[in-house]
């Protein structure tokens, strides 16, 4: 395939509620989503990047120049054989994943449209729907947490996943698993905790918690390995997990026992697709973690959970969990057994709501 231009453009896309990390609240998800002609057709792709550098050094603003100045130069007009290879062309760009994340689904898309298949048949996904469950920011107390996750048990979904923090994580994990005893529940620090304060969360391993998410720095491999020994839970990794290597080594140091995949954090669904296969061959279990995405992403993430490794519920959730109007066509919604439907149309297997686009669309540049 050979890509005629490319149009990038900045959204800022207003959140149903403000979300609450252990590195910030947001009001509003910003975003790049990138649109690519190739032989009369469309594809698209999503940069998952936020307007600040709190979960990884990407931002809106320095994805979109490394894509104008570096990426999208190497590839336009460029014969490419596939998604793949867009990384051979791309090689000289250390770095930046996301930027390289969002430039590659612009060409699995146009890959499944050229071909008439799905995203999901091009990934070798296997489940016609994938289980998902939600994802709930820090609340302004443990009884508020226990009627967020009260609500959302209500809608039908059946894994919660709460952020913590240090002074905000025991206390309101016991909280939500006194009020739900045989809820599956997982907590996530976001990098939030030290060696010496991740002893404050001992008392989780008494609460049957699935997973303990990335408490230590964000480029931690060693120091997890250390943790693990001291926890019955599992710890999974995730923002210390840019490739299959960094995967590799993990397991090896005995760093974790279960991984969380971003599309957006390892560079691409390739390399998705590389670790995840890995880890089955591991029987080590995976799970796709979410950024907040647009229906773009998440239809990406959709397809990609839909492989046989993924076997616990990912942080993907329904359309309404995040806004009340999306920029694609379809909308996605929970299923009965907290399961949402794999796009099967060909690509993405989504379309743009064109009105709904230029209400969240900051900045426009075509290349």
């Amino acid at each position: 395939m050979k890509l005629s231009h490319i149009t990038l453009r900045h959204l800022r896309m207003p959140l149903r509620t403000p979300f609450e990390t252990s590195f910030g609240r947001s009001n509003n998800r910003d975003c790049i989503l990138l649109e690519a002609e190739c032989d009369g057709l469309t594809g698209y792709g999503e940069c998952v990047a936020d307007a600040d550098p709190g979960y990884g050094y990407e931002t809106v603003g320095t994805a979109g120049h490394i894509l104008r100045d570096f990426l999208i130069p190497a590839v336009l007009g460029k014969e490419i054989a596939g998604p793949g290879d867009m990384h051979h062309l791309t090689g000289g760009v250390r770095g930046h994943q996301m930027a390289k994340a969002g430039l590659e689904m612009v060409l699995w898309d146009l890959k499944g449209k050229q071909e008439n298949k799905s995203l999901q048949a091009l990934l070798g996904g296997v489940h016609p729907q994938v289980e998902v469950g939600v994802s709930v920011g820090i609340q302004e107390s443990p009884g508020a947490l226990v009627q967020v996750v009260e609500g959302y048990l209500e809608k039908g979904y059946t894994r919660i996943k709460i952020k913590i923090k240090p002074g905000r994580d025991v206390v309101e994990a016991k909280a939500v698993r006194d009020a739900f005893p045989g809820l599956r529940l997982q907590v996530d620090a976001n990098s939030a905790y030290t060696p010496e304060t991740a002893s404050l969360l001992k008392p989780l391993d008494e609460l049957s918690l699935l997973l303990i998410e990335q408490p230590l720095s964000e480029d931690d491999l060693w120091d997890h390995h250390y943790l693990q020994a001291q926890f019955t839970t599992p710890i999974c990794l995730d923002e210390s997990i840019l490739s299959r290597r960094h995967a590799r080594q993990a397991l090896e140091m005995g760093s974790c026992r279960i991984i969380n995949i971003k599309t957006g954090r390892v560079g691409g669904l390739s390399e998705a697709v590389a670790i995840h296969d890995f880890c089955q061959s591991r029987s080590v279990p995976v799970w796709c973690g979410g950024m907040l995405e647009t229906g773009v992403g998440r239809a990406a993430n959709l397809a990609l959970s839909s492989r046989p490794g993924f076997t616990l519920p990912g942080d993907i959730s329904a359309t309404d969990r995040y806004y009340v109007e999306d920029i694609t066509e379809q909308v996605f919604r929970l299923n009965p057994g907290s399961t949402i439907d794999v796009p099967a149309g060909p690509g993405l297997g989504v379309s743009i709501h064109a009105q709904a686009l230029e209400k969240v669309t900051q900045a426009k540049l075509t290349v």
